[in-house]
């Protein structure tokens, strides 16, 4: 008979006082670990030299605002709405797509950008993207990261249909310096 190259050793077999001994363990060390965490209501505390932040203000409503669009007896129909913080704030604005309902044709788009200001005073329009005098029609429209972006339709000449906008461009709108600046989008191509 030959004699294994390391001996057995007692200690090596796992007895159910060594399971115990593990999970004792075990568990006084999670319970050191949530002893030692930080309280939640004092993680982050604020002393006098920390700033407050803006009071929350809900996002303005489309449908709460007085929009510059005359559409005589038929409805306006918002086409399409979304929120961001486009000044940098610390409030939502809203930007809001809008049209007078038609039964034929495709009427222009207007783009409008709402703000409310801290004491909840009914929304406002502050700012028109797109007028119903430009004769557009807005697609791929978005806000992300304080800035609105959207495909406009429109016509080379007064003399094409309403129903066939032939020109086709992509446009951006940031804040910048008290105004909404529009821009083309980087890697953008107009037909």
């Amino acid at each position: 008979m030959q004699q294994p190259a390391v001996p057995e050793l007692a200690h090596a077999h796992t007895r159910p006082i060594h399971w115990l001994a593990t999970a004792t363990a075990l568990a006084g060390v999670v319970a050191l670990s949530s002893a030692l965490q930080p309280d939640a209501a004092r993680a982050a505390q604020s002393g006098p030299e920390a700033e407050s932040a803006p009071a929350a203000v809900a996002a303005p409503d489309p449908t709460e605002v007085d929009l510059p669009l005359d559409c005589g007896p038929v409805d306006l129909v918002i086409k399409n709405k979304a929120s961001g913080d486009l000044d940098g704030d610390g409030r939502p604005e809203t930007v809001a797509v809008v049209h007078c309902d038609s039964s034929m044709g495709t009427p222009p788009d207007s783009v409008y950008v709402l703000t409310r200001s801290t004491d909840a005073a009914k929304p406002r329009v502050v700012a028109t993207l797109v007028a119903p005098k430009d004769r557009k029609t807005v697609s791929d429209f978005a806000v992300r990261d304080a800035a609105v972006t959207a495909t406009l339709h429109g016509y080379s000449s007064a003399g094409v249909p309403n129903c066939c906008p032939d020109v086709t461009a992509d446009a951006k709108w940031q804040w910048k310096n008290g105004a909404f600046v529009r821009s083309t989008p980087a890697g953008t191509q107009s037909v």
